[in-house]
Formats: structure tokens, C-alpha cells, sequence
């Protein structure tokens, strides 16, 4: 053996490794007139590409929605070059920790909808953001309001329901919805007329839902509406478990849920036993987008994977013959 480059590698071996750079993940989104979607989406393309960053991003007439990961060098080159867009210069980028395989590719798209509560034609935006939609407050201004008016205020969810069941503002009204879609029918079914006259702070996870539902809500009757300025990213990682959220943070990549403190209590309960459980499984049937709550033991059983409305009686009934 060459003792030369025995000696090199060795040298290189016992060579202190360099600090690994973080991973982190932006989420972010913008309601701003644009133009031209699709040279939008060909620039953001090309720079996420060119910054080797993952994840997804939605443009469409109204502005932009996007959640990225990668190398926290690279997310910061990504959010300078954004921002020389006159229209996103002022984006309220959110950051928190990666592991580097949130998501397993980039994917940018035009749509009619940044959020699909299928309402694009009523959607007004311009310059400042929707216009008629519910004023702004950061979490410490959330702290006040709910100081000052206590139990008047109505915390209301602007996420799907089941996103609650592992989080949720305390005594807050989880609407029945299963998409954004739904929210329509909810507003106008009456269920929520009572709390018209009342201070409602709506709240989603970075921000953008409650954007919309806010203006959706105002434009049904309701006088007061709030919505938190960052979402609930924002204000968890302001007061984390000493505020008025509780439990963890459902998110849409593979981290599933997110804590804002170590000793988070877990509020969320399987769905078969009711034991404590903060874990998502998707059901059986790679057709089926449904997510089950479920504790590690009830998880074992494949029947207790599947969706119990759709393929859970399919499976039962082949097991029975």
C-alpha cells in the first residue's frame, strides 16, 4: 500500500468534520394581483431548482402560497430573490425545523385558487392583501383582546376537523369540514348565527385560510372577525405551551405534527381506544386520502387502518366470507 495516501486518509479521517448546515422549512404566502401566472411559475421553477429546495407552491391570479425545505442558506437566497418582486416584497416568510426529507420533490402549479374554498370568483385582492377580510392580530395582540373581553371571544378553526383532533385553540368551535369547501355550507347552514355579535378569532396554520374565511364569514354577517397574524406557527412559537393553544400542530409534509415546547401534552385520542395519541396513519387503500388517529397498539391492525366509512366494511365483509 502507498503509505502516502494511507497518510492522507487518515489525516482526513481524524479531520474535524465540518458543522452540518441546518435544515429548515419556510411556509409563506402572498395575496397580491398577478398577471402573468405562468412566467411566475416558470421564475420560481427555476430558482427553487437552482437552490436544489423541495416542496410545494401555488400561484394563481390572486398571489402566491408556499411551503419549501432545504439548506437554510439556500431558503434565505430564495427568500432575497422573492421579495425583488415588487408584488411579494412584503411576504411574511415562517420558519421552522427540517429534517431534510419533509417533501420528496418540487412541485409549482397555476391554480384558480390558492386555497379551494371554491369562492375565486368572489375573492377581491389588491396590493395590501383580500380586501374585506378580518384585521390582523399578532399573538401578543391575541393575548390582549382575549385578556381584555375574556370569555366573549370565539376562537374558530379554519382547518380541516380532524386537523384539531391533535390541536387546537382552547374551547375553540371546530367546524365539520373535511375540505375548505365546506366551510360555504357551514357558514349559511345557521349553526354559528348566535355568534355574529361576538369577537371571533379565526385561525388556520400559517394564516392563509383564515385570509379568505375571514371575508367569507364578514360577508355573511358576522361583525367582528379577527384572524392571527403568522397563524398558529406564529403564536406557538411566540408562547408555545404557555399560551392559549394547546396540543400539537398538524402539518401537510412528513413531519405530520410539530410541537412548540418538549413538554407538549398530548390532547389527541385514537380513534378506536381513545388512549392518548398524537399519530396519523394514512388508510390501507392507496386510493383513499383519509388519515386515522391512532395509538401505536391500535395501528397494528390493518382493520384499524382503514377508513371506517369507505373501506373499512369492504375489508370486514371479506374477512366474514
Amino acid at each position: 500500500m502507498d503509505l502516502g495516501k494511507l497518510s492522507d486518509m487518515r489525516s482526513k479521517s481524524l479531520a474535524k468534520p465540518s458543522k452540518a448546515e441546518l435544515d429548515k422549512v419556510i411556509l409563506f404566502y402572498r395575496f397580491t394581483p398577478l398577471s402573468d401566472t405562468e412566467a411566475i411559475k416558470l421564475w420560481q421553477s427555476q430558482l427553487c431548482e437552482s437552490l436544489n429546495l423541495t416542496g410545494r407552491i401555488l400561484i394563481s391570479r390572486h398571489g402566491i402560497n408556499g411551503t419549501l425545505g432545504g439548506k437554510m442558506s439556500d431558503l434565505k437566497k430564495y427568500v432575497r430573490k422573492t421579495k425583488e418582486l415588487p408584488g411579494f416584497k412584503g411576504i411574511d416568510f415562517k420558519w421552522s425545523d427540517g429534517a431534510g426529507d419533509e417533501f420528496p420533490r418540487l412541485s409549482v402549479k397555476v391554480r384558480e385558487e390558492l386555497v379551494t374554498f371554491g369562492r375565486a370568483y368572489q375573492l377581491e385582492v389588491d396590493g395590501s392583501g383580500v380586501v374585506g377580510g378580518g384585521k390582523h392580530l399578532n399573538p401578543y395582540q391575541v393575548n390582549q383582546l382575549v385578556a381584555k373581553r375574556g370569555d366573549e371571544v370565539v376562537f374558530f378553526d379554519g382547518r380541516n376537523a380532524f386537523e384539531a383532533k391533535v390541536g387546537k385553540f382552547k374551547n375553540a368551535v371546530i367546524p365539520n369540514t373535511s375540505t375548505t369547501r365546506d366551510f360555504i355550507t357551514e357558514l349559511e347552514s345557521g349553526k354559528y348565527d348566535h355568534l355574529k355579535e361576538k369577537p371571533i378569532i379565526t385561525y388556520c396554520t400559517g394564516g392563509i385560510r383564515c385570509e379568505i374565511l375571514s371575508s367569507l364569514m364578514i360577508e355573511r354577517g358576522f361583525k367582528e372577525v379577527y384572524q392571527i397574524e403568522g397563524g398558529i406557527v406564529r403564536y406557538g412559537q411566540k408562547y408555545g405551551i404557555d399560551g392559549h393553544w394547546e396540543g400539537s400542530l398538524y402539518t401537510f409534509d412528513s413531519r405530520v405534527v410539530i410541537d412548540f415546547d418538549e413538554n407538549t401534552p398530548v390532547i389527541g385520542r385514537c380513534d378506536i381506544c381513545e388512549d392518548a395519541t398524537k399519530d396519523f396513519y394514512n388508510c390501507v387503500d392507496p386510493s383513499c386520502h383519509e388519515q386515522l388517529l391512532l395509538c401505536e397498539k391500535c395501528a397494528q391492525d390493518q382493520i384499524n387502518r382503514t377508513c371506517p366509512n369507505l373501506h373499512r366494511p369492504a375489508i370486514e365483509n371479506q374477512l366474514i366470507h
